[in-house]
């Protein structure tokens, strides 16, 4: 049958493949895990297998699908264009390169924003086989964007990415400062954020500040409740986390949290990608201000 398409379930070479019929419509799915690919439609099973053969990898399986549990029907039935699952860490920024401002010293602050953040997104992506899911650029009316939504045995943390430039960090009540450079506001924003999450998730989520590169940071006694991470140091902290959610509760989680109906009004969703790629009305570029 032709007019199947195959469509990842998140980052490239990550989740599993989807295979589509030309309304959208779900017809079987590859499993890159196990490699199992289940059929949901049998007479569609040849051209199935002939649209996902350059994507197959060593042995498999084809079967009908397992009994879906809730997450899965409301996967199957999220359109593509409102999954926040494909966006790349530092999704918003590549935007603001590319379509922004032209001045060389605003362009090269973003640059170091995203690298920081491409840094600590490649870093939370490859937690994935610890039975941790995240997002990248998860968007939040009046606050902007979560740089990264981590999800996993140890609870949902928000997380606010910024770059160290290989200076001292000085992490306070609400305010961060970097060198030499004015100190900004993000522990007081990164608790509002993690808030706001906490409401759309009906579920506990936790501040967490990641510093990448800095030479040192330092981090006031009475700073309780944020989470300071660095790349180095954060698969052990994690790891000594307390387990709160089992596998189950993560994945219904993820699949709540990878919609952008979770986290818009309905007025500010819709079927274009490239409305959900730029900042809706309402949304405040991320500043130094924050």
């Amino acid at each position: 049958m032709r007019g199947l398409k195959v469509l990842p379930s998140g980052r490239p070479g990550r989740g599993r493949l989807y295979v589509n019929l030309p309304d959208g419509q779900a017809v079987a799915w590859y499993d890159r895990q196990t490699n199992r690919i289940s059929v949901l439609a049998d007479q569609h099973r040849e051209a199935v297998l002939a649209a996902l053969r350059p994507y197959l990898a060593g042995p498999y399986t084809v079967g009908p699908p397992p009994v879906p549990t809730p997450a899965d029907l409301r996967r199957l039935a999220l359109p593509p264009d409102e999954d926040l699952a494909p966006n790349r860490p530092g999704e918003a920024l590549l935007g603001e390169l590319e379509h922004g401002s032209a001045g060389s010293r605003a362009r090269h602050r973003l640059r170091q924003d995203l690298t920081a953040q491409q840094r600590m997104g490649d870093l939370l992506d490859s937690l994935e086989p610890e039975d941790w899911r995240v997002l990248h650029s998860v968007p939040l009316p009046g606050l902007g964007r979560i740089d990264h939504l981590l999800m996993g045995p140890a609870g949902i943390f928000c997380i606010r990415t910024l770059p160290g430039r290989k200076q001292r960090a000085a992490v306070g009540d609400l305010l961060l400062t970097v060198g030499r450079a004015e100190p900004r506001p993000d522990p007081r924003w990164i608790r509002r954020a993690a808030a706001a999450a906490t409401r759309a998730l009906a579920a506990p989520v936790l501040p967490a500040l990641a510093l990448v590169d800095a030479s040192r940071i330092e981090v006031a006694p009475t700073v309780r409740d944020i989470h300071i991470l660095e790349p180095a140091t954060t698969p052990a902290h994690l790891a000594a986390a307390p387990t709160t959610l089992k596998p189950p509760d993560i994945e219904a989680l993820f699949t709540q949290a990878r919609t952008t109906r979770t986290w818009l009004p309905p007025h500010l969703y819709g079927p274009s990608r490239t409305r959900r790629r730029t900042a809706p009305t309402g949304l405040r570029p991320r500043t130094n201000g924050a």
